[in-house]
């Protein structure tokens, strides 16, 4: 009986669950700054952020290629290499994703990819210099560049606006980072649907299903998009609340200042045909954006560049011993009973994450210095009123108006 087609099939399914949850786990870098200042609610923020990463996927190819052809060797890619290399991006988006820790799904899926070629067919199938220039140079480049492109985007919100009442310009940015939060979304589904695209095509070359060079099926953008979309409708909040509440306390013109910036980064990106992590972009702009106005929490922000640091070696490793576990057992038996570990492995994950849960109710609750999710339930969200201008963020009174209403979300 031939099980390369039933094979193929278990390979192509990975890469979509892959997608979901890259969609889940990114859902924080275009909503979290507009759940957490009110501009729209946490399900409508989800909802909007699934449409326009569908859409997104629709709009360039160019990171599929940097996937499909400059990372490795075709020669070298087989059906079990590129499935080691999606369990190893798959979990270590799943760890990460637990300790509510954002980090890059293209890295991880990158080390994966990387990890499983290194064990099966040595350094010469692995394009290091490309590597180098087009995904090391760029992760670490970007946020740096997204800091200083959102710190003077934020000065120049204030700076505009500061003659604008504190109510006025409030509500006038809220309103504007609809707009802003909606641009991140098209432009994450622009870069990081394409990831999943890249893989399944490498599968199909492998498979023979299609000629090596041929360009993505129309099928295979369809369900990526599809598949990264629903995963962003399910909402990683954990890693919301992280990027939303974490990292600093956010107002409006803060929030869309980082994602105007953010958005303008990543898109620029995704039309040369890198494939940026959209985390490290927009992680950047919100730290950015709060330079000089707010106190950010350096302590998270290591221990998140310390995730940063090694997402591309601990993917690699779990895409090796994927690689090897199914090797030692051999053909499509290795690879099922790999998939069930994996998929054993998540469902652990769900529970563990299931037991102290984060979710659309406390996503905004008070940030705790230690990280950990909130203990209970609060009564519905509501945010937390922001200072009124750039006077009153950096600490100091604002003489001109009055205390702030309380702010209801926007629908």
């Amino acid at each position: 009986m031939d099980v390369g087609p039933l094979l193929l099939f278990v390979v192509v399914a990975t890469a979509l669950v892959f997608a979901f949850s890259n969609g889940f786990h990114d859902t924080a870098n275009a909503m979290a700054t507009s759940i957490v200042t009110g501009a729209l609610r946490p399900h409508m923020a989800v909802a909007l952020a699934a449409v326009l990463n569908f859409v997104g996927a629709f709009l360039s190819l160019k990171v599929a290629a940097t996937i499909a052809e400059r990372i490795v060797s075709g020669d070298a890619i087989t059906l079990m290499v590129v499935f080691a290399g999606l369990l190893g991006g798959l979990v270590w988006n799943l760890v990460t994703w637990y300790f509510g820790l954002p980090s890059s799904s293209t890295h991880a899926l990158i080390g994966g990819v990387v990890g499983a070629t290194l064990v099966s067919a040595g350094t010469s199938a692995v394009h290091g210099q490309k590597i180098v220039s087009d995904i090391l140079i760029p992760a670490v480049l970007s946020p740096l560049a997204a800091v200083l492109v959102a710190a003077s985007g934020t000065y120049l919100v204030y700076r505009i606006t500061r003659n604008v009442s504190g109510r006025l310009r409030e509500r006038g940015f809220r309103i504007g980072q609809i707009g802003s939060a909606s641009l991140v979304s098209l432009a994450h589904g622009n870069n990081d649907a394409q990831n999943t695209m890249g893989v399944i095509t490498l599968a199909l070359i492998a498979s023979g299903a299609i000629g090596d060079g041929a360009t993505v099926p129309t099928w295979v953008i369809v369900s990526s998009a599809t598949a990264m979309a629903l995963g962003t409708y399910v909402g990683g909040w954990r890693i919301i609340r992280t990027v939303g509440k974490g990292l600093m306390d956010i107002a409006s013109p803060q929030g869309f200042a980082a994602e105007t910036s953010s958005a303008a980064m990543i898109l620029a990106a995704s039309s040369f045909g890198f494939p940026l992590s959209t985390t490290h972009v927009c992680c950047g702009s919100i730290l950015g954006s709060g330079l000089g106005r707010r106190r950010i929490r350096w302590g998270l922000v290591s221990r998140m560049g310390a995730v940063w640091l090694i997402t591309l070696p601990a993917s690699a490793l779990v895409g090796a011993a994927a690689w090897k576990g199914a090797q030692a057992i051999g053909g499509f038996p290795g690879v099922a009973v790999m998939f069930v570990v994996a998929l054993a492995f998540a469902l652990e994950i769900y529970v563990a994450a299931d037991m102290r849960p984060v979710n659309a109710s406390n996503v905004n609750a008070e940030w705790k210095e230690d990280g950990s999710p909130p203990t209970c339930v609060p009564e519905p969200y509501l945010p937390e009123p922001a200072p009124l201008d750039g006077t009153a963020q950096a600490g100091e009174p604002d003489s001109r108006e009055g205390p702030a209403p309380r702010r209801e979300p926007m629908s």
